[in-house]
């Protein structure tokens, strides 16, 4: 423990060193998230450039995604084998050519496989950057590191759509993937300047290698991801595939554990979730991710398909949440310094998410306009400041030397499964909830009511006076009647989902009374010595 942490102290760097250090590190998790969010915008060009199908191009999403959580929980054990610089570059330049040959894909199927060693790519700078800011800045200004840290994984998500829709509307979708081109190249060049490696061990020989173990996590993450990512369109349980994948994710997860318990050289390594704080910090971390890809996901979506906006005003309508998070970031960095515990600050991030989407289900209509979403969104900025700083700062406090990497793999990969689940499960609602609301809505409208038949008459009418015959006009106006139940059974869905959604985040109060305000003050006291 005194080596380790003697090692961590080597690394902390001052002045315009850990500036650059800094800037790298942002840049290069910037880049991994806004590529999660960035195609989403694109799919529909793609369908038509590339002659694929509906599911076929949901893989350009899946495959990425599937990737990023398979390589998450391993990255820093892969720091250990080849040296944190040396794999920090790699995964750039990985992620940097595959994004060129993601723009030179000729087909679905070539996009999907360019897609997924992005993910390969991109899944080690997300965690390895947070690594490499915790470790460069010392104890006593780890709140602030992970301030910075965060502007670019809050602002990442909600920079992806309207960028996107920037570059398709003005150039193609190529231009989506060519962009982060000269970025990696100038990241590249940084890291291999100015990153240094701590020495943490030595390497393994390849029969020590756990490939049971790679396998394990292999099978259990990519089918939990696919299940989740595919489950809705397919109709869960009711589909062989999703059944059997799903199976294939329980025992992976069952024989992961088993094997990284047992075996003397794991490739993650669960024994640091023996720190409390870890633990609660990973469980937070889960519905943090959660609650920040769900409404970047649920909002976009609702605008788009329900008040008809265009990709690219859909995605800046969640530009001023990300600022005000990006801008209130350094002040919840302070608050962290002056001693203010995390857990009060956890707390009132919950609340306010919580009032945040309980406003959203109430302003929500066929009609709403942008000045209805403004201020939620401003509150769920300032919500997100006061949820990802302290629980990612919380996570870490008590941890020193590699657990540093380990631990922050673990609040990654959770934080990315949050987002999954999140997803997965909102589609699932926002179906559901949109056939039982159709189903009643429909029981009202019943023919021999006079409002019913006045309303019928007047559509007809309207038709008809535009040259439509008797029969036409009729046929006409039933189908907008049925377009209007439609519209309102799917926003009604969408008012319910923010409800559960603020429900869950009320729920999560309580979690923060975990929080042991002594023992953590303990902790980082001898950390700092």
């Amino acid at each position: 423990m005194a080596t380790a942490a003697v090692v961590q102290e080597d690394l902390v760097e001052y002045g315009f060193r850990r500036v650059i250090i800094t800037i790298t590190a942002v840049m290069c998790a910037l880049l991994e998230i806004v590529d999660t969010t960035i195609v989403n915008v694109a799919l529909n060009n793609m369908r038509g450039s590339l002659g694929a199908t509906l599911t076929d191009i949901a893989w350009v999403i899946t495959a990425y995604a599937i990737a990023n959580v398979i390589v998450i929980p391993m990255t820093s054990w892969l720091s250990q084998q080849f040296g944190r610089r040396n794999y920090f570059a790699t995964s750039i330049i990985t992620f940097t050519v595959a994004s060129f040959m993601c723009g030179q894909a000729t087909n679905i199927w070539e996009l999907v496989a360019f897609r997924f060693i992005q993910g390969l790519g991109g899944g080690a700078l997300l965690v390895t950057a947070q690594t490499i800011i915790t470790e460069s800045y010392p104890v006593a200004k780890r709140g602030m590191a992970q301030a910075i840290y965060g502007m670019g994984v809050i602002v990442g998500p909600t920079l992806g759509p309207p960028l996107g829709g920037y570059l398709v509307d003005n150039y193609s979708w190529p231009y989506i993937f060519y962009i982060n081109i000269p970025i990696g190249i100038i990241a590249t060049f940084l890291t291999l300047t100015f990153v240094r490696s701590p020495k943490y061990g030595n390497k393994l020989k390849a029969n020590q290698v756990d490939w049971l173990g790679i396998f394990l996590l292999s099978a259990f993450v990519g089918s939990l991801q696919y299940v989740l990512e595919h489950g809705q369109q397919d109709d869960w349980f009711n589909d062989a595939a999703i059944v059997a994948l799903s199976a294939t994710s329980v025992f992976g997860l069952f024989f992961f554990i088993w094997r990284q318990m047992t075996y003397e050289f794991p490739i993650v390594n669960l024994r640091v979730l023996k720190d409390g704080n870890l633990r609660i910090g990973t469980v937070m971390t889960f519905i943090l991710g959660f609650g920040l890809y769900g409404s970047t996901f649920i909002i976009p979506l609702y605008t788009q398909s329900i008040l008809g906006w265009t990709a690219t005003d859909a995605g800046l309508i969640l530009v001023p949440s990300s600022l005000t998070t990006a801008f209130l970031m350094p002040f919840i960095g302070r608050m962290i310094q002056k001693g203010i515990p995390q857990s009060y600050m956890v707390a009132a991030g919950f609340m306010i998410f919580f009032i945040f989407s309980y406003w959203m289900h109430v302003e929500m209509t066929p009609d709403t306009g942008v000045e209805h979403f403004f201020w939620p969104l401003i509150l769920r900025g300032v919500g997100l400041g006061l949820l990802f700083v302290p629980i990612t700062t919380l996570s870490l406090s008590t941890l020193s030397g590699k657990s540093i990497g380990e631990g922050a793999a673990m609040t990654g990969m959770m934080r990315q499964l949050g987002g999954s689940f999140g997803i997965a499960i909102i589609t699932t609602f926002i179906a559901r909830f949109n056939q039982e609301h159709r189903v009643n809505l429909i029981s009202h409208l019943d023919p021999t009511r006079v409002n019913v038949q006045d309303r019928i008459a007047a559509l007809q009418r309207g038709f008809m006076s535009k040259g439509f015959s008797y029969n036409e006009a009729l046929d006409k106006a039933y189908k907008v009647l049925d377009f209007t139940v439609s519209k309102q059974s799917t926003v009604l869905s969408y008012m319910d989902v923010f409800l559960y959604l603020g429900i869950l985040f009320l729920a999560c109060i309580p979690i923060t009374l975990l929080i042991k305000r002594s023992k953590n003050k303990v902790d980082l006291s001898e950390a700092m010595h």
